[in-house]
């Protein structure tokens, strides 16, 4: 059995879980704060492409449900599909939003590294828009 090496990457948010959660899940909330979707998302059936740099991918997303649960499923234009599970969790008052993020086959450091911190960016660009 393999086991990818992963990175959970958390932020705290100052709002109620569920604002947090209604923000975050419609898809068309997601390029608002989340860039590696590129510029935007079109309907296609039952999932979403979004225009990248790099061509264009279908997206996926969990159904609306009252666990804070926002996975999304990644499908590159090589067909590779990629899970990225996504949780908000109430904490006191607020929020903590969590991203697990898994590191691909054949990944260098550097990559990880950088796709690291660019999780870390989106989710402080979240945090930023409901703090204000």
């Amino acid at each position: 059995m393999a086991l990818f090496e992963v990175r959970p990457i958390t932020v705290s948010i100052a709002r109620p879980a569920a604002e947090v959660y209604a923000f975050a899940h419609p898809p068309l909330a997601f390029p608002k704060w989340a860039a590696g979707l590129g510029s935007g998302l079109t309907p296609d059936g039952d999932r979403w492409v979004a225009h990248g740099p790099d061509g264009d991918v279908h997206v996926r997303f969990s159904a609306p449900n009252p666990y804070g649960v926002l996975d999304h499923w990644v499908t590159l234009p090589d067909g590779t599909e990629i899970s990225i599970p996504l949780r908000v969790v109430a904490n006191g008052d607020g929020a903590e939003v969590t991203l697990t993020l898994f590191r691909a086959p054949g990944m260098d450091d550097a990559t990880f590294a950088r796709d690291q911190a660019m999780v870390a960016a989106d989710l402080a660009r979240l945090k930023g828009l409901l703090e204000g």
